[in-house]
């Protein structure tokens, strides 16, 4: 996919205000660790996050993706009238239906022309929703669109060391490690056709792989909203989700490279899904990327799902860590599985 006449206008981000540590889990999970004796602080060794942040019990996820949206429509100057279309990308949504988005929507005060859906693909749909916002530009059926997500991981981390105490496992502390990284966050992407962000981030396009034989590595459910009801669980086989994820990722980052013909020495900089540190340095050594053009979030935020990757894009804006001229490459991947890949000229 490339794209001619799309830009990244602004993003807005709203950060939780529970900070939860490693050690306020582990704290929790003391009966567990006393009968499998493990000592404490592994969980923060083992994944590299020492904290993560949730919202406060019962916080609606509408209200904090459109805390996001609304900020990201006032950094870009854009009138909300140009909005022509609303993408609520998260795993969590508050109901199967009507879709999260349409109360976003209604909390943005958006045209009653405005194309409103949600997008469901694991961690990659915001990145989903904004190459559809990006297909609209480009033929010419919106002028901007909207993406946001709000992610909460209070529920199913409670539900998870509930469960942990419980049955006091290896086995399943094994299969439960990953959802106890979840952070919690909303971020909002505003797209727009290029003419009206002069200073925006040309989007130049991307390329999408999949490996769906993997689908049952990474697993949550079977609700698909918050609060979870009876069975509502996540389990993660690690170990293979990380080798197959990597392959999938050096298969996506070449065709990445091939399709938007960058150079060897390209991209400038990286933004990829925030997992924890051993995804971190095995995902740069399988692509020859060295740390220093990588921006991480994960050690203070956590694995915040669909939220992760474009919060991190925003924060390392803000911290000058992308410039402009710098060709970003956006490298997201998730369960499914899936990968998608985005190349942003700064």
């Amino acid at each position: 996919m490339q794209y001619s006449r799309v830009s990244i206008a602004s993003f807005g981000y709203e950060l939780p205000p529970n900070v939860v540590t490693s050690d306020d889990l582990e704290r929790q999970l003391e009966p567990l660790y006393e009968v499998l004796r493990i000592q404490k602080g592994q969980l923060e060794a083992i994944t590299g996050i020492r904290e993560r942040r949730y919202w406060d019990p019962d916080f609606a996820l509408h209200a904090g993706a459109a805390r996001a949206g609304r900020k990201a429509v006032e950094a870009s100057g854009i009138p909300r009238e140009r909005i022509g279309m609303l993408i609520y990308g998260a795993v969590c949504r508050e109901n199967l239906e009507p879709a999260t988005a349409c109360a976003v929507a209604d909390a943005l005060g958006l045209r009653p022309e405005c194309q409103v859906y949600d997008v469901s693909n694991a961690c990659l749909g915001v990145l989903n929703g904004m190459v559809q916002v990006a297909n609209a530009i480009e033929l010419g059926q919106v002028q901007a669109g909207l993406v946001v997500a709000c992610e909460s991981a209070r529920e199913i981390v409670g539900l998870t060391i509930g469960r942990l105490l419980r049955e006091k496992s290896m086995d399943v502390l094994r299969k439960t490690i990953a959802t106890l990284t979840g952070g919690s966050g909303a971020v909002a992407v505003l797209l727009t056709e290029a003419s009206l962000a002069p200073t925006g981030h040309r989007l130049i396009g991307g390329v999408a792989r999949s490996a769906p034989e993997h689908h049952r590595l990474c697993t949550w459910g079977p609700d698909t909203g918050i609060p979870g009801g009876t069975g509502h669980m996540a389990e993660t086989d690690s170990a293979k989700v990380l080798q197959n994820g990597v392959a999938l990722g050096i298969e996506t980052f070449r065709e990445f490279r091939k399709v938007l013909a960058l150079g060897p020495q390209k991209p400038d900089k990286i933004i990829c899904h925030q997992v924890g540190a051993t995804h971190q340095r095995t995902i740069l050594d399988a692509i020859g990327m060295p740390p220093e053009r990588d921006f991480t979030t994960f050690r203070y935020l956590g694995n915040i799902g669909t939220v992760s990757l474009p919060i991190t894009a925003a924060i390392a804006e803000e911290r000058g860590f992308l410039t402009p001229g710098d060709l970003v490459g956006l490298l997201g991947i998730g369960s499914g599985l899936n990968c998608l890949m985005l190349g942003v000229n700064w």
